[in-house]
């Protein structure tokens, strides 16, 4: 098994104060969650997140899903993560990504390169990069935001694996033929605590709105079989249903487990509020608690 187990979260904690932070990743640790992965956008540094909750926790893995980068060159990135492993004790897996293209763009200002060009000179780049400093015991595997066959091939060649969001299933199955038996394979799955269909895919939609809007996530998602009539008129059921996992506790697990059989090695899941409150929903986290096993 891989240094982040076997169930994991990924949530935002932005909105969060740090003290509340703190709190919530003491929690996700006493309920037995393996690991806990942080997004990076236009808030929080999440290196800084990380090393501020490792302080505040002792076994909890940390996870960037997914450091940007255009928001810092190759020997930062290789700095920061060599300096969070150290750190954290070697609870670290620094996930990297390329971001989308009117947010380098737009909002950072940057040139957007072809992906998976940028993200092969960018890993080589970092495997040359210079560092004089402590070093931690492990160095933490790197994995990639993968989606489409050359990033996850990218990934199993140069990566110690692929962090796919916004899938499905049916996307872990494909991705893991194309890694190959030894990557690490590990899906993100938004799960939502909800039995009222209506209002369940009324929240789902929220979540899901912005996601649905990018091409790359578009795109993935024709590939596998989804066309422009499940993106269109406020997305169709059928896709809301195969990206969030809503229901009660046994639909909520057949969602996870189908990642699991589809050759996942660690799955984290997102807890969507039911009441749509920017925040991770505890009862469905401490409902799938692999501490209660």
């Amino acid at each position: 098994m891989s240094l982040l187990g076997r169930l994991g979260v990924w949530t935002w904690f932005d909105m969060m104060p740090a003290a509340k932070a703190a709190e919530t990743a003491k929690k996700i640790e006493e309920w037995g969650y393996s690991a806990l992965w942080l997004p990076e956008a236009v808030g929080r540094d999440p290196f800084a997140t990380i090393a501020f909750l490792g302080a505040h926790t002792s076994r909890l893995v940390f996870a960037t899903g997914i450091a940007n980068l255009y928001a810092r060159d190759a020997m930062t990135m290789n700095a920061l993560r060599l300096t969070v492993g150290e750190m954290t004790g070697g609870r670290f897996v620094l996930g990297i990504g390329v971001s989308h293209g009117h947010l380098v763009t737009n909002v950072r200002g940057h040139e957007y390169g072809k992906p998976v060009t940028t993200m092969r000179n960018y890993l080589e780049a970092m495997s040359k990069a210079l560092y004089m400093a402590a070093k931690p015991a492990v160095e933490p595997p790197i994995v990639l935001a993968a989606l489409r066959p050359k990033m996850l091939a990218l990934a199993a060649e140069k990566a110690a694996g692929a962090h796919p969001y916004f899938v499905p299933p049916e996307h872990t199955a494909r991705a893991r033929e194309i890694l190959g038996k030894d990557a690490i394979l590990a899906p993100e799955q938004k799960v939502l605590l909800c039995t009222d269909p209506a209002k369940a895919r009324g929240v789902a939609r929220a979540a899901m709105k912005i996601y649905a809007g990018l091409p790359n996530y578009q795109n993935n998602l024709k590939w596998l079989g989804y066309d422009d009539s499940d993106f269109g008129g406020g997305l169709s059921d059928r896709l809301v249903d195969a990206i969030v996992a809503w229901g009660d506790e046994a639909a909520i697990r057949k969602r996870i487990q189908a990642h699991f059989d589809a050759g996942a090695d660690h799955v984290c899941i997102q807890p969507l509020h039911p009441d749509g409150l920017p925040a991770p929903h505890e009862e469905v986290l401490k409902l799938l608690a692999p501490a209660k096993s």
